[in-house]
């Protein structure tokens, strides 16, 4: 049995997220680990996908997000925006701004599976079922986010 397997192209690697990301809210995984420059690109949209998180929101779990900017959200993912307001109390979200944006993982880990996109512009990645492969993508994801601060906040305050 393969514990991983390459994925060429962006509608595989896609579809992959969102399986993913699908099962590890049925699943009832405690927390789920998403790192993007942006998330333009991911299933953060959908209907069914938010309908399963929004299961899946109970106070002792945890997503985390990491990302350089929020500023695709509302455009691309205003579901997922209104979603945010409503779990707000399930949700860490870092700014990374540091970081070079060709630098910044892409990656979703969620217990020991995990899906990281190597290639972003050939979309070539690699989804795994190996603890230590996970282990090592949240070691990278954690030091970067001891650097972040702060972002994506569930509602924006104006005077």
């Amino acid at each position: 049995m393969t514990m991983s397997r390459q994925i060429l192209g962006r509608a595989e690697s896609v579809d992959a997220l969102r399986k993913l990301l699908l099962e590890a809210a049925a699943a009832g995984e405690r927390e789920l680990w998403c790192s993007d420059p942006d998330f333009a690109d991911w299933p953060l949209n959908e209907p069914a996908l938010l309908q399963a998180l929004a299961q899946w929101a109970l106070p002792h779990r945890r997503l985390h997000l990491l990302a350089q900017h929020y500023d695709e959200m509302p455009r691309r993912h205003p579901r997922f925006v209104h979603w945010r307001r409503d779990f707000g109390h399930v949700v860490d979200a870092w700014c990374a701004e540091h970081l070079e944006a060709g630098l910044h993982p892409r990656l979703l880990v969620a217990g020991a599976r995990s899906l990281e996109v190597l290639d972003p512009v050939h979309w070539r990645s690699v989804e795994s079922q190996e603890r230590s492969r996970a282990l090592l993508l949240l070691q990278r994801f954690d030091a970067i986010a001891q650097r972040s601060a702060p972002g994506f906040a569930a509602s924006t305050l104006g005077l």
